[in-house]
């Protein structure tokens, strides 16, 4: 009998491998991803480069309140970053100085335009940032917007008093108007105490940041068109000075055109008499002595007219050395003025336009000047003895447009003063620093 065969011991199946998971299809349809704008340039002119560099600045600031408010966004707010972002494309549009629409054959002195084009563009963006900011941000920065509206709205403006009065609920501390009313937490809380505390009132605030938002950016839109008007105003009296300055020159080379043509037309010529004998002394010429037709006979001395003298002696140059002169003698006094110039941050270069007014104004007082005292209107000072003594008077009233030129100089640190914020004066007074 054969034995019992013993069953074959079966073996573990293996595991079955698993399958690779393929890689998700990329989708041809998602859309881009939106990348910033580049900040462009760099450009020939100054205000042009803060304009794309503040372009870029709010577009990244808008770009980090969306992210902040991802949980929270709403259309109304899209419509907002869409209005943002094409204010910042007109504001940049301006600072690369983009083809008018329609266009034109002559497209000088756009300056103006341009810089105002960027300057509103640029504020309305950051007014409809301050709309779409969140509370916490737009509390951070109402130091910075109350400083700005009491720079340009004047102290009896009604918005500004509500800023303040907002600020000032707010708990910002400002030293025309010292109202605090927030309260610290008392120092012997205990630290998670404090902190909740802490906590509590920054809450409080940003609700109170938020009921009085729509006021916050209307004021502070307000004071930015204010600021953009007083700019207008300092370009408009700009223009004024450089036309001036730009029309006296004219008037002035004129003047000397004419001299060269006709000498004798406005001739600067002194005729001092002294024992009878008179001499004709111009700034460039003198004559021989001579007796004049209407005095004594005297032996030797030739008689002569005294006008015929003086149209031979005259000549074309007398004018303008005079007017020379007088513009080197308005250079010094313009060199004098710089010490009272404290610069400008301003992007129309007023101070060159004050100082470059003398000088032409300083030419043409030299002569008129002259021409005064040639016509008696000095008592005393009609006859001058040697062509010296000529030039050191045209020198005198050369200078003396300082006189003239002193209240346009007073006006324009007047418009600036006022375009920096000088409603509100430093409390050391006008000379403190």
């Amino acid at each position: 009998m054969s034995a019992p065969t013993t069953p074959a011991t079966a073996s573990p199946a293996p595991p079955p491998t698993p399958t690779p998971t393929p890689p998700p299809p990329i989708r041809t349809d998602a859309p881009p991803r939106e990348e910033p704008h580049g900040i462009g340039g760099p450009v020939r002119v100054a205000w042009r480069e803060g304009t794309l560099t503040r372009a870029a600045e709010l577009e990244m600031l808008g770009a980090w309140m969306k992210s902040s408010k991802a949980t929270t966004w709403s259309n109304a707010d899209e419509q907002l970053l869409i209005a943002i972002e094409r204010h910042l494309v007109a504001a940049r549009d301006a600072a690369l100085r983009a083809e008018l629409c329609p266009s034109r054959r002559i497209r000088c002195f756009r300056n103006g335009s341009l810089l105002e084009r960027a300057t509103s563009n640029l504020d309305a963006a950051e007014a409809h940032l301050l709309g779409l900011a969140p509370p916490e941000y737009l509390r951070g920065q109402i130091p910075c917007l109350l400083r700005h509206v009491q720079c340009h709205l004047s102290p009896c403006d009604a918005r500004r008093l509500e800023f303040e009065r907002i600020a000032a609920r707010l708990g910002v501390k400002d030293p025309d108007h010292p109202l605090l009313n927030r309260t610290d937490p008392p120092s012997d809380l205990p630290a998670e105490e404090a902190e909740m505390a802490e906590v509590a009132a920054a809450r409080a605030a940003d609700r109170a940041v938020e009921r009085e938002r729509r006021a916050i950016v209307t004021i502070v839109r307000g004071a930015s068109s204010a600021a953009l008007r007083e700019q207008v105003r300092l370009r408009s009296f700009r223009n004024v000075v450089v036309t001036s300055g730009i029309f006296l020159s004219f008037l002035a080379v004129a003047v000397v055109v004419v001299a060269f043509a006709q000498p004798t037309l406005m001739p600067l010529c002194f005729a001092p008499e002294e024992a009878g004998v008179a001499v004709v002394v111009c700034p460039t010429e003198q004559s021989a002595p001579f007796v004049p037709l209407d005095g004594p006979p005297q032996t030797g001395i030739e008689s002569k007219d005294i006008d015929e003298v003086v149209l031979s002696t005259a000549r074309g140059p007398d004018v303008a050395v005079v007017a020379l002169v007088g513009l080197t003698a308005a250079a010094v006094a313009a060199a004098a003025a710089i010490r009272r110039i404290k610069g400008s941050s301003e992007r129309y270069g007023l101070p060159v336009a004050l100082v470059a007014l003398k000088l032409p104004t300083g030419a043409i007082t030299a002569v008129l000047g002259l021409l005064l005292m040639r016509g008696q209107f000095v008592p005393g000072l009609s006859a001058l003895d040697t062509s010296a003594q000529i030039l050191a008077w045209a020198l005198v009233f050369g200078y003396a447009q300082e006189l003239f030129t002193r209240l346009v100089d007073v006006q324009g640190q007047t418009v600036l003063d006022n375009v920096r914020g000088g409603a509100t004066p430093p409390s050391g007074g006008p000379g403190s620093a």
